[in-house]
């Protein structure tokens, strides 16, 4: 370490000033590049090297298991990986459409005034605190569902499983959830897919409308296939804000250790489960290395959806 000091100090003084004056930008932003590599690196290699003593005790049980017992020391997280994928994908279903409805209406139909005063209110909610989000689902939102929003889709749509309300008297669950999370991934799918839309070359637009087209059928036939590559990396990148939320989810999935059977049904998130027992088992080495296991998948989860992302929109 000493020897590397000498050897950059020795460069530096060997500079005359002009040259260290040219030099001393690109030098502090090389820094900063490899500052924040360091620190990527320092934090994946502190997840997986917490959780790989539990990867090498559980195996493949790991992810397969259904069942978690400290006293037994059994650790299965497929519930938990379930049940954030349902959230999300139900978070997805309702996000999604909506999301890419008022990205097509901001940048193909709204006038300039409007759309002044619409994209700053759909970015304040970037800036409410997940904790306000649940807050708000669970005083407010979970009396509605539990009164009205659940009762009507048990009763109309009931005889579908996936719609069939097993706990009538809460309204907590994956729908409120989903909800709430819906409206905090709307601003980044909004954004991403507006600016996707916009990047569509005019003349595109302009031969469509020379052949016939309408407005609707150059933005069905034309804006959307010629975006959908920013439209599905925001996409993912809303899947991966979802996977990762978690005060809100603590709040209002209903944290019971099973597979949602339907949408009005409770269930179990990992990034809950990580947060409910962190406090109580840090302490102890092979609880920690369990809850930083569900970190480690996680995390490989959202590296998968990153690089997907990064391909789709095709950046290298």
């Amino acid at each position: 370490m000493c020897l590397i000091r000498a050897q950059i100090t020795h460069y530096f003084l060997k500079m005359n000033p002009d040259e260290l004056r040219s030099k001393l930008p690109h030098l502090l932003l090389l820094t900063c590049v490899l500052a924040t590599a360091a620190i990527t690196i320092f934090f994946i290699a502190f997840i997986f090297h917490t959780a790989l003593p539990i990867f090498e005790s559980q195996g493949i049980g790991f992810l397969t298991g259904t069942k978690w017992s400290y006293s037994e020391q059994v650790y299965g997280i497929r519930i938990f990986i379930i049940g954030t994928l349902v959230m999300t994908g139900v978070t997805l279903a309702l996000a999604v459409p909506v999301s890419v409805f008022t990205a097509i209406f901001l940048s193909e139909f709204a006038p300039s005034r409007v759309a002044k005063v619409m994209r700053p209110a759909i970015e304040l909610l970037v800036g409410i605190p997940s904790v306000v989000y649940g807050i708000f689902g669970l005083f407010v939102l979970e009396n509605i569902f539990q009164d009205h929003i659940d009762p009507f889709l048990s009763g109309t749509l009931g005889f579908i499983p996936f719609f069939h309300d097993p706990s009538p008297n809460s309204g907590t669950g994956v729908l409120l959830a989903s909800t709430i999370l819906a409206v905090m991934v709307l601003p980044t799918i909004i954004a991403l897919s507006e600016d996707a839309m916009r990047a569509v070359p005019f003349e595109y637009r302009e031969a469509s409308f020379a052949l016939g087209a309408t407005h609707w059928e150059t933005i069905r036939k034309v804006v959307l296939p010629t975006a959908s590559g920013g439209i599905l990396a925001a996409t993912i990148l809303g899947m991966m804000r979802a996977m990762g939320e978690t005060m809100a989810i603590v709040m209002l999935l209903g944290n019971c250790q099973h597979v949602p059977s339907s949408v009005l049904d409770t269930g179990y998130a990992m990034t809950s489960k990580i947060l409910n027992d962190i406090g109580y088992y840090c302490a102890m080495d092979e609880p920690r290395s369990a809850l930083f296991g569900i970190a480690a998948v996680l995390f490989a989860m959202e590296i998968l959806f990153v690089a997907a992302a990064r391909k789709i929109g095709g950046r290298s």
